[in-house]
């Protein structure tokens, strides 16, 4: 195949080195947090319901569910962890990206192994997540639904708040206003917020041992005026129970499917169901990746497990953010956006698949002479100044313009602080940033590399950003914090420790106060705090960041909503003219 304008998008520069030495102890470091998180994964995916009962019902697991709907190879889990009530059976679904025969969808499936797939804490909020992820990539969302309404013991965390149950059935109204189907296969007993959760999606396609409704079979009493249960109620809801299972169970395929209508399709086994959700996704339209292609799809020049060793478990180790995009995008290759202005943010063009992205990095090192507005000073990379808040934003405004997704890579120790610092105008260009980001309605992901911090986790395309972020992941190097752990101590207990040492007083209470506060941060911003209460949708393994980069893009360019034409670009233009013609003293 031939791609137009190759000056523009072939051969652009190539970034990043060889390995020279592999760090087989930060390599064991990182992995064993990997294996960490793997085994609290697996933990939570046995728990509940052994799968051989599952089976004895003639069902399989929401896994093996999922495993026979999307293609081999193409799932990309989310929200494994999410559990923000601590929740013993987790949020009680399975989540993620995933591609059914080609095209790219979200997925959530009813976890059966957990009570038959009950409402429970954090649920509704997990999917919301699910319904942002296809709002913002603008792909189909798909229920493989098995709901037996709400726990009733824990429905004060469940039922009626704003992003509590309920809400995603407005969500799902949403979506198809959008023109973005929700598609749902249907298994076992579905009521109340389960048959709503059931009645909502755009395709309804049933199992024949199905049912969807208002109110199932077993609620048996209503508003009993006495307010309390005496022997005299307790017979009637016994002999109202014992009379109940001779009627049928309401809302069956003989009511949705003979009468309503509302079950497009019904099938006998629970393979039919999955296949006759790929039939419908098979009708849905999509673009062949190829209109979008500026290049042919090739692998990074360098390995991805090379990060292994170039990511260090040391958060006040530096690293050679290129060496990490030479590892995650084709070919290595990456067209910087002003390189040298701003130095302690990268910002550049890249390919997924042949398909082009944008990427914003943090650049690690020191930076001398730098930021402009202090005199003889020296800059941190990872911290945010004037010059690189406004290259940011003048990037994703040119983004936005071009309609190229972007990849946010993270790893910030905040923003720059004190008065020449506001004088620098930071705390306004961190807002712009936001601002900017909020009006370029193209889809990104923003990955946490390791640190995130402050406000600058939120202006760096943070999980905050509900219009534009599709998912946020992490790593084992994650952390996510206001300030880290000494630092917040130093601020809450500094005057405590000037007057108390000024007046001879013995500071051991303190100190043991300001550790204690230490190892509570260190314990709530490691990764799989962060997974468990969505600072971050997945913790992904290294390797396997640039596979969820991949499925990213590739959703994008699925369906976009609106495109602009590589001879239009401005974006590349940009930078040549930057790096062509412009006298740059910056270099």
């Amino acid at each position: 195949m031939n791609y137009s304008m190759p000056k523009y998008f072939q051969n652009m520069p190539q970034v990043g080195n060889s390995l020279v030495n592999i760090d087989e102890a930060n390599e064991n470091a990182v992995r064993e947090i990997e294996d960490a998180i793997a085994q609290s994964i697996q933990a939570m995916q046995d728990s509940g319901t052994p799968d051989e009962k599952i089976h004895d019902k003639g069902q399989m697991t929401a896994l093996e569910r999922v495993a026979e709907l999307v293609d081999e190879g193409t799932w990309y889990p989310l929200n494994s962890l999410y559990n923000p009530e601590d929740f013993e059976t987790g949020t009680g679904i399975v989540k993620g990206l995933g591609r059914i025969g080609g095209k790219w969808a979200v997925v959530v499936a009813s976890d059966n192994k957990q009570i038959v797939g009950a409402w429970v804490p954090g649920q509704a909020d997990n999917l919301l997540r699910a319904s942002d992820t296809a709002k913002c990539l603008g792909i189909p969302l798909v229920y493989v639904l098995n709901c037996s309404g709400v726990k009733l013991d824990e429905q004060e965390k469940v039922y009626a708040n704003r992003r509590g149950g309920g809400t995603p059935f407005f969500r799902n109204a949403e979506l198809q206003q959008l023109g973005i189907p929700v598609i749902v296969g249907i298994y076992g007993t579905n009521p109340a917020g389960g048959g709503y959760h059931s009645i909502s999606p755009t395709i309804l396609i049933a199992h024949k041992d199905a049912n969807m409704a208002v109110g199932g079979a077993g609620i048996v009493g209503g508003m009993n005026p006495k307010g309390y249960i005496d022997m005299e109620g307790a017979v009637q809801i016994a002999e109202a129970t014992i009379a109940a299972k001779k009627v049928e169970v309401p809302g069956t395929i003989h009511v949705h499917y003979d009468k309503t209508g509302f079950f497009r399709e019904v099938y006998d086994d629970e393979i039919g169901v999955i296949d006759g959700i790929k039939k419908y996704m098979d009708y849905l339209p999509s673009y062949d990746l190829e209109f979008f292609r500026v290049d042919e799809p090739t692998e990074p020049l360098f390995d991805p497990n090379d990060l292994y060793s170039i990511i260090p478990m040391n958060q006040k180790k530096t690293y050679n953010i290129y060496d990490v995009i030479g590892r995650l995008f084709d070919n290595s290759e990456f067209s910087e956006y002003k390189k040298g202005y701003g130095p302690e943010v990268v910002t550049g063009i890249a390919k997924v698949d042949g398909l082009l992205v944008g990427v914003v990095a943090n650049a690690q090192g020191l930076l001398m002479n730098y930021p402009e507005y202090r005199e003889k000073s020296v800059g941190i990379g990872g911290k945010l100044y004037r010059q690189g808040l406004i290259k940011m934003s003048e990037f994703v405004t040119l983004c936005s313009r071009d309609r190229l997704p972007i990849v946010w890579l993270q790893d910030t120790s905040g923003i720059d602080v004190g008065n020449p610092a506001e004088e620098a105008e930071l705390l306004g260009l961190g807002q712009s940033l936001i601002y900017s980001i909020e009006n370029s309605h193209v889809p990104q992901i923003e990955i946490t590399i390791r640190k995130g911090s402050a406000a600058a986790h939120y202006v760096l395309g943070g999980p905050q950003g509900n219009n534009t972020n599709a998912f946020s992941l992490g790593t084992a190097a994650t952390e996510v914090y206001v300030m880290n752990g000494e630092t917040a101590a130093s601020a809450m207990y500094s005057r405590r420790l000037a007057k108390d040492y000024k007046a001879g007083k013995d500071l051991q209470p303190t100190i043991d106060k300001m550790n204690q506060l230490i190892n509570e941060y260190t314990a709530k911003s490691r990764p799989a705090y962060c997974a468990k209460t969505g600072m971050v949708d997945e913790i992904v393994p290294l390797y396997d960041l640039r596979g969820y980069i991949q499925a990213f893009a590739n959703a994008v360019y699925q369906n976009p909503k609106s495109i602009c034409a590589f001879h239009q670009m401005i974006l590349p233009r940009a930078i040549r003219e930057f790096e062509t013609y412009t006298k740059n003293k910056y270099k």
